[in-house]
C-alpha cells in the first residue's frame, strides 16, 4: 500500500463550504480530519474529527496543527505564503505554497499562464491612481479594474467604460496594487477542472458552462454547447501545461472564456471548484474526492459523467423561498452549508439538478 492508510489524518486550512466538502469525501475513504479556522463556529468542524481555531498569523498554532497532520491541504487562496512555505519545509503540503503564491496575484498569474502558452486578457499592472488613465489609453476605455490580491466573487472590481468615474474605480479595488484587463468579447464561459497525481498523471472532468450574476457563479451546467466541447481540448492541454509546471498535487481548476478566436484564460484556482460542485451526484469520483485520493497518494477514481444532462445552481442570500420547490422535485439533490447568517451575495448551498432524456 503505497497511500496514506486509513485513519491518518488530513489537514485542512480553511473552515467554509468547501473545507466542509472535502472533509465529508475524507471520512468516507476512512481519514480522520482536523480542521484548522479562525472562526469557532465554521461549518467544516461540524463534519471533522478534530478542530483548532487560530489565526492564518499565528505560525506557532499552525506548526502544532500540521505536526498533527500527516498530510495538509487548504480550500482559499487567502493565506500567507511565507507561512505555508514554512509549514512545507517540515510537512506534506499539498497543493504547493508556489501554486498559491501565483494564484494569489492576478498579474503574476497572467504572466505565468502566459509563459505555459496561454493566451490572456491584455493587461497592465497598476499601482497608483494616475496610472490608470495611462493605461486605459493602451488597452482602449471598455475594460476591468481589478485589485490584484484578495478579490473573488465579485469584490475588488470595476468594470470601466467612457463614463467612468476613475477615482471612485480606484476606491473600488482599495486603493492599492491593480490590474487593468481589456474587456474580453466572450461567447460563453468555463471551467477546466483536473487531478493531477504526486506521479504526474493527470485525469479531467467534463467541461461546464459557467453563468455569472454580479461576479459570483450563478449556474453551472453539462452539456456545455458546441463552442466550448470545440475549445475544451486546447483548454485541457494549457491546464496540463500549468499542473506540470507547478509540480501540481490535488484538484486544480482553470476558467476560461470561449471566444470566436479560441479560448482565453481568466484565471486559476489551486483548489477544489464550485463549478465542480456537479460532479458530487453527476460523476463516478467527485472533485473533492479525487483531490483526497491525490493528496494522500491514493488511485484516482474515475470522472465519468453519469447524467444526460446536468445544471448546479447556487443559493445565494435568501433562498428560504426556493425550498419547496426544490425538495418536491426529485430531480434535484440539495446542499445546504449550514451557515447561521443569510447575507446577500453570500453562498448558502447548491442544488444540482440530474437529467436522463
Amino acid at each position: 500500500m503505497n497511500f496514506l492508510k486509513p485513519g491518518s489524518v488530513v489537514g485542512i486550512l480553511g473552515g467554509g463550504q468547501l473545507a466542509k466538502m472535502m472533509s465529508i469525501a475524507a471520512s468516507t475513504l476512512g481519514y480522520k480530519v482536523h480542521i484548522y479556522a479562525p472562526e469557532a463556529d465554521n461549518i467544516a468542524s461540524e463534519v471533522s474529527a478534530r478542530f483548532t481555531q487560530g489565526s492564518y498569523d499565528d505560525l506557532d498554532a499552525l506548526m502544532k496543527f500540521s505536526a498533527d497532520c500527516n498530510v495538509i491541504t487548504y480550500e482559499f487562496e487567502n493565506i500567507q505564503v511565507e507561512t505555508l512555505k514554512k509549514i512545507e519545509k517540515k510537512y506534506v503540503l499539498r497543493p504547493n505554497a508556489r501554486a498559491l503564491e501565483i494564484a494569489q496575484s492576478r498579474v503574476a498569474e497572467k504572466k505565468f499562464a502566459e509563459k505555459c502558452g496561454a493566451v490572456t486578457a491584455h493587461y497592465v499592472p497598476i499601482s497608483k491612481r494616475e496610472e490608470i488613465e495611462a493605461s486605459i489609453a493602451k488597452l482602449g476605455a471598455d475594460a476591468i479594474l481589478k485589485s490584484d490580491r484578495l478579490g473573488y466573487d465579485g469584490k475588488g472590481q470595476a468594470r470601466i467604460d467612457e463614463s467612468t468615474n476613475l477615482s471612485g474605480a480606484w476606491m473600488a479595488v482599495g486603493q492599492r496594487d491593480a490590474i487593468l484587463e481589456e474587456y474580453v468579447d466572450f461567447e460563453a464561459e468555463f471551467s477546466v477542472i483536473l487531478t493531477r497525481t504526486f506521479e504526474g498523471n493527470v485525469i479531467f472532468w467534463d467541461s461546464s458552462k459557467n453563468v455569472h450574476q454580479h461576479g459570483i457563479l450563478k449556474q453551472s451546467s453539462l452539456p456545455a454547447g458546441p463552442l466550448i466541447d470545440s475549445q475544451r481540448s486546447e483548454a485541457r492541454k494549457l491546464a496540463n501545461r500549468i499542473a506540470d509546471e507547478l509540480d501540481y498535487i490535488g484538484v486544480l481548476t482553470i476558467e476560461f472564456f470561449a471566444t470566436g478566436n479560441g479560448p482565453v484564460f481568466n484565471e486559476m484556482a489551486p483548489r477544489v471548484h464550485n463549478s465542480g460542485h456537479w460532479t458530487i451526484e453527476a460523476t463516478v469520483t467527485s472533485q473533492f474526492e479525487n483531490h483526497i485520493r491525490a493528496i494522500t497518494g491514493m488511485p484516482l477514481g474515475s470522472t465519468r459523467t453519469l447524467s444526460d444532462r446536468i445544471e448546479m445552481e447556487n443559493l445565494i442570500g435568501d433562498y428560504t423561498d426556493q425550498l419547496d420547490n426544490i425538495i418536491s422535485d426529485n430531480r434535484n439533490h440539495l446542499h445546504l452549508y449550514g451557515k447561521d447568517k443569510i447575507v446577500e451575495g453570500r453562498k448558502m448551498g447548491h442544488v444540482t439538478r440530474l437529467y436522463f432524456d
